[in-house]
């Protein structure tokens, strides 16, 4: 029996596991387990468990020094980690692969490959990461063509059916705008159409998502909040025909405002399978559809929002500014938030929403605000992540607003270099050792508070501190040492929340 993985693969393009074994001078073999799988990337280890050092997703190598007597739970712990399949090197340690691996391999629906002698496991990354790069090529390859098809569409004399019916072509699967019951493509079989109907009465209501997805039927469903109400007059709120109610001209009007809330404009997509890009393909077709479907006449955001999708250019797409990035979280209206704020470029995402606008933002009750510092359009990408950090700061410290404010002595130095030196400061030392390092660090060198933060003895924390002085060649009693290694702690990743 297959164990469901306990995390989801990290977000890269996969590399299908049947694209590895045609290449002869790898000479991969499977000899268990399904034949497809997607791999996410590869990571070697001999240790008995690595699985808390895996994302999900890899191609595990091994040479098996860790396997032990028992591998059934060696192979049921790596499923359990969503490894994506097993490479085992002969020759090293074994001969051959063990028997009672490929077995266990195949009870718990691992793939298992053979590794032969004559290739290195650098090998097989290299291949991996090359086939990653084409896959990820041929992404960006198809969404830059699906964009531009979307906005020709956008363009014709009927706007609306024609993008539905090129987003339905680009997708492969079927496209509905609801409540104007236009749609395009192959409809989707009964039980996912019901399923699409129920996620598209989810999105863009108050408190709702802007954007869902689900799974039915075996086909991937996804909604688009297109904004605001529909016009209250106008055919069934469904772009697809539920049991008994004939579609098109025919179909029942919409009951009248006193029977309920006004209906979302939202777009639809059900498609059999799911492929890299769809998500950003839909949401270019979204954007446009906001924009030709709107009942207000098109603004300035409007105009900017084509050129930016026909030109690409931020800088030319806006004007001088300056401009202010907002992050945001709340549990209110994201458009009544925007049209707080003077602007129409929102965008909605989960839990946090992200607002461009030309004036100084101020607080808005319901909601927690981080703002940039003001930028030019050529400036926005820097923008953005002051946003995010200072909406952090203003979770941190439990208020309404914060402003982007140079960090002190980390602003004096740019991100890619305070980067890079940490990488190269913390090198030699693992992950444990690190975190062990940043705790003492953290607690002003506090043997016991940092031992109760990591759930270890005093003892242990000690001869960890003394492996890393060891092995960084400092003395950890020096002040000007601790503060160079907690600027470095501090940059060696992106932050991961408000205690990150």
């Amino acid at each position: 029996m297959e164990a469901p993985p306990t995390t989801p693969p990290p977000p890269t393009t996969p590399v299908p596991l049947g694209a590895l074994l045609p290449d002869r001078e790898l000479g991969l073999r499977r000899l268990a387990g399904p034949a497809e799988a997607d791999v996410h990337g590869v990571h070697a280890s001999e240790m008995a468990d690595p699985s808390p050092y895996l994302l999900g997703g890899e191609l595990l190598l091994t040479a098996g020094a860790g396997l032990g007597a028992d591998p059934d739970g060696y192979v049921a712990r790596l499923a359990e980690a969503g490894v994506a399949a097993l490479g085992f090197g002969v020759a090293p340690v074994h001969e051959r692969v063990p028997a009672g691996l490929a077995e266990a391999c195949e009870r718990h629906g691992l793939p298992l490959l053979e590794v032969p002698p004559g290739t290195p496991f650098s090998a097989v990354a290299r291949t991996v990461w090359r086939l990653m790069a084409g896959a990820r090529t041929r992404e960006l390859r198809r969404v830059t063509e699906a964009q531009q098809s979307l906005a020709a569409a956008a363009a014709r004399p009927d706007p609306v059916p024609a993008v539905l019916s090129r987003l339905a072509a680009s997708l492969g699967g079927h496209v509905t705008l609801r409540p104007d019951d236009r749609s395009a493509g192959s409809p989707p079989p009964a039980e996912a159409a019901a399923a699409l109907r129920a996620l598209l009465a989810r999105v863009g209501r108050a408190c709702g998502p802007a954007t869902a997805t689900d799974r039915a039927g075996g086909w991937h469903l996804t909604a688009h909040a297109l904004g605001g109400p529909a016009p209250a007059a106008g055919p069934a709120p469904d772009g697809l025909p539920g049991p008994g109610t004939p579609p098109g001209p025919e179909a029942p009007p919409r009951p009248s405002a006193e029977a309920g809330p006004e209906p979302v404009r939202a777009l639809g997509t059900a498609t059999p399978a799911r492929a890299p890009g769809d998500h950003t393909i839909a949401s270019v077709a979204a954007v446009l559809l906001t924009l030709l479907t709107a009942h207000r006449p098109a603004g300035p955001e409007a105009a900017a929002l084509t050129r930016l999708l026909l030109d690409g250019d931020p800088a030319a797409a806006l004007s001088p500014g300056p401009w202010h990035v907002v992050h945001a979280r709340g549990a209110g209206d994201p458009q009544a938030l925007a049209a707080a704020l003077g602007t129409a470029l929102v965008d909605p995402r989960g839990d946090r929403v992200r607002l461009l606008t030309e004036r100084d933002p101020g607080a808005r009750p319901g909601w927690r605000l981080g703002v940039s510092a003001p930028a030019a359009p050529d400036a926005l990408p820097a923008a953005d992540a002051q946003a995010r950090r200072a909406l952090e700061r203003a979770e941190a410290a439990r208020t309404p607003l914060a402003r982007h404010a140079a960090p002190g002595f980390s602003g004096l130095v740019g991100e890619a270099e305070a980067r890079a030196h940490a990488a190269a400061l913390l090198a030699p030392l693992s992950p444990v050792l690190r975190e062990t390092l940043r705790g003492w660090l953290a607690h002003h060198g506090g043997w016991d508070r940092t031992a109760a933060a990591l759930g270890v003895h005093r003892n242990t924390v000690r001869q960890r501190l003394a492996r890393c002085a060891e092995l960084l060649g400092r003395d950890l009693d020096d002040p000007d040492t601790r503060m160079e290694l907690w600027f470095a702690l501090r940059w060696e990743e992106p932050p991961r929340g408000p205690g990150g």
